[in-house]
């Protein structure tokens, strides 16, 4: 090894927040009876989409439920891996449906007393044209870096510069992130509902937890 090779300095990649994002197998067979399932339940609840705490969608005894389910269990014991817990996790996950027409949106937000936080894309429609603004970006999220002020000092070619990092989903697709990252969901500009299910990953505290 040369002199020049044993010289080079460490860099460490520091408080890193890690997104998984995924195509589920077998979404595209899935994705009809999730949308049926959850328009008929909206339909029977004014609040459906913002009472997400009165009851758990995946306590419902439903096969479509129930693969969903474990597609998450499978996303988040892949989260830990490569956050590199090592060690069994004893969780449960706490999920509820939403269902945006047009114009429907989530203001900023994050999701306290969880561990890590996630949507699985049921359906996302494509917007439609519309007059004024080019600036929209119906359907999307965004997330925000959690430390306030981190791209005050930043410079071209820094990856730190931009505090926002924006996706926009689709059907199928489920992404799971730290519980504390603030986002918002973008207005629904399409006449098709939007629907997706949401989900908190809940730790059941054990001293092995304690950093």
């Amino acid at each position: 090894m040369s002199d020049a090779r044993k010289d080079a300095p460490e860099i460490r990649q520091l408080w890193p927040t890690l997104m998984l994002r995924h195509r589920l197998p077998g979404a595209a067979q899935a994705n009809p009876h999730l949308v049926k399932l959850l328009a008929d339940m909206d339909e029977g609840k004014a609040d459906f989409t913002t009472d997400y705490l009165s009851g758990n969608l995946f306590d419902l005894a439903h096969p479509v439920v129930g693969w969903l389910k474990s597609c998450v269990n499978r996303a988040v014991l892949d989260y830990a891996r490569a956050a590199g817990v090592d060690y069994e996790l004893d969780f449960y996950v706490q999920a509820w449906g939403n269902v945006n027409r047009f114009g429907d949106y989530h203001n900023l937000h994050n999701h306290p007393h969880s561990w890590l936080s996630g949507t699985y894309y049921v359906q996302v429609p494509e917007a439609k044209a519309l007059p004024g603004r080019s600036d929209r970006n119906p359907g999307a999220i965004s997330f925000y870096d959690p430390r306030p002020q981190a791209n005050m000092l930043a410079i071209r070619g820094d990856p730190q510069v931009d505090p926002e990092h924006r996706i926009l989903p689709s059907a199928g697709e489920i992404l799971v992130w730290p519980a504390f990252l603030h986002h918002l969901v973008h207005p629904n500009l399409s006449d098709k509902l939007r629907v997706s299910i949401s989900f908190n990953v809940v730790l059941r505290m054990r001293r092995e937890y304690v950093p």
